[in-house]
């Protein structure tokens, strides 16, 4: 009995009892196993590299990330509320308990090893998808080495940043979906709805994943009815709107979409050249030859697609394009790591173009994998100082020692009084200073909701210092305060100054 190109025979003994060949589940449990054991012991050793570079803490959005989970008991408000905001909520509630220690919310390596097991147990899940897809073990190894192998994707999982969940879940949720259609009434199947729901509550990228790979679904099981696709979109639809309800909940919007950058991209509202800027850059991220096996693939795919639908599963992945797509037509500021979703995606259609090789007992498709692999190893070498996510994480580091003065300053003069900063600006540095023993319920910040209000109308009678951030890009409540009432910073006065960061002290009467 052929499903979806997977061969299952069936035999039937003497006694009458079906029994099912599970040689073909065999190979796909073994290259589940070996993929996850290579991909944690890689991603392990890389966390070691960039931690001894000084890297794992770099991008200011890593230290971001812990300091949003941390807020949730460490706050002058503590609760579920600090979970709202800008960004989606999972990430942080995962983070919770690996930020409970002061140690692990300073070094943050409790969540980069999450981030580790996350994107290892999707590649894993990836690995076993595309050799029950293809039938080939070879493509099945291919398009993880691609991936994780990738300098850019490498450099993420070795950090608290949210994109190794997001791919992780991606991979997860394709194989899950795969199931789904094939075998509805299994066990695994029942994981599709849950691995939906969580990958809409990582990043808005998902949101488009998702939606592609439900779409494949609904269309592939259509004559199920209403109730069996329900069973699978309910999870999604419950957690967009938990995520929508804890949204307006924490920041008064159902979706916070403005107010957090300047929208100074030059291909705002000029798509085309907003979709050739994602081109250069996703080439540049993944080199020119997965690139285009990435297309051959996706061409293999939609000609499939017109017999069998589940063809476009993996086509699913590259929708994650359509969210940076939207975001610099809108003029966000341009950012290469929101390419690095469609680095996973092209590693995928790589693979399904490299299974569509023949061969003489896959001589030949071994051969144009390995080719492939060594060539783009050799072009994008894995620990590429010079990747382009790398050095894009680098870019606060002289601001960081800019701010040393600032730092110094409040480790030897802070008299216990609580800090007025906007977390929005620099919760990057709130984290920073951790390292000189300052907990975050010292800050009074947005998520603090009133308290917040009533500083803003009188701040020399609810903090003892300022902290603003400099920049003129829209981010810091607090310096947008100041332009438009110079009085606000009246009793206060400039103490120290650096890295795009001003402190203010009360003065005394």
């Amino acid at each position: 009995m052929a499903t979806n190109g997977i061969l299952v025979t069936r035999n039937r003994p003497l006694n009458g009892q079906p029994i099912i060949a599970d040689a073909a589940w065999r190979v796909e449990a073994t290259v589940f196993r070996s993929v996850l054991a290579a991909c944690v012991l890689i991603g392990a050793a890389a966390v070691v590299h960039y931690w001894r570079a000084g890297l794992v803490l770099s991008h200011y959005d890593a230290r971001a990330h812990l300091t949003v989970a941390r807020r949730v008991f460490d706050s002058l408000t503590p609760g579920w509320r600090q979970l709202g905001g800008v960004w989606l909520p999972l990430p942080h509630v995962i983070d919770l308990p690996l930020v409970a220690s002061t140690w692990a919310y300073r070094t943050g390596i409790p969540a980069v090893a999450a981030s580790v097991l996350a994107l290892s147990v999707g590649l894993a899940a990836l690995a076993r998808w595309i050799v029950r897809e293809t039938g080939s073990v070879v493509a099945a190894l291919a398009a993880p080495a691609l991936i994780l192998g990738n300098p850019n994707v490498l450099y993420l999982q070795s950090t608290p940043m949210t994109e190794p969940l997001l791919l992780g879940l991606s991979c997860v949720a394709l194989l899950a979906v795969d199931e789904w259609i094939r075998f509805p009434a299994s066990r695994r199947a029942a994981w599709a709805g849950p691995a939906l729901g969580a990958l809409l509550l990582v990043r808005y990228e998902g949101w488009f994943v998702g939606a592609a790979l439900g779409a494949v679904a609904v269309v592939a099981r259509r004559r199920d009815g209403l109730a069996a696709v329900m069973r699978l979109l309910g999870w999604p639809v419950v957690a967009v709107l938990a995520f929508l309800s804890l949204s307006w909940a924490s920041t008064g919007h159902f979706l916070v979409t403005s107010g957090f950058y300047v929208a100074d991209n030059p291909a705002r509202h000029q798509p085309l050249a907003a979709l050739s800027d994602m081109a250069r850059v996703t080439t540049a991220l993944t080199g020119p030859v997965v690139v285009a096996c990435a297309l051959a693939g996706a061409a293999i795919c939609l000609m499939r697609a017109r017999r069998l639908s589940t063809a476009l599963l993996p086509l699913s992945l590259a929708a994650a394009g359509c969210l940076p797509l939207g975001a610099f037509d809108a003029g966000h500021p341009m950012r290469v790591r929101y390419m690095v979703p469609l680095v996973a995606a092209a590693g995928v259609l790589t693979a399904i173009a490299v299974a569509s090789v023949a061969g003489s007992r896959g001589r030949l498709r071994a051969l144009v994998a390995t080719v492939v692999v060594l060539v783009t190893f050799a072009m994008r070498p894995p620990f590429d100082a010079r990747a382009p996510v790398v050095v894009e994480a680098q870019r606060d580091v002289p601001l960081q020692l800019a701010r040393q003065p600032v730092t110094a300053y409040l480790a030897r003069a802070y008299d216990g009084t609580p800090i007025l900063a906007s977390m929005e600006a620099l919760g990057h540095y709130m984290q920073e200073m951790s390292a000189i023993g300052l907990p975050l319920r010292v800050f009074l910040h947005e998520g603090n909701g009133d308290l917040w209000l009533d500083a803003l109308s009188g701040p020399r009678r609810h903090v003892g210092w300022i902290l603003i951030e400099s920049r003129t890009d829209g981010r810091d409540g607090l310096a947008d305060q100041v332009a438009r009432d110079p009085a606000f910073l009246d009793g206060f006065e400039q103490v120290a100054a650096g890295g795009d960061v001003v402190l203010y002290k009360r003065m005394q009467r």
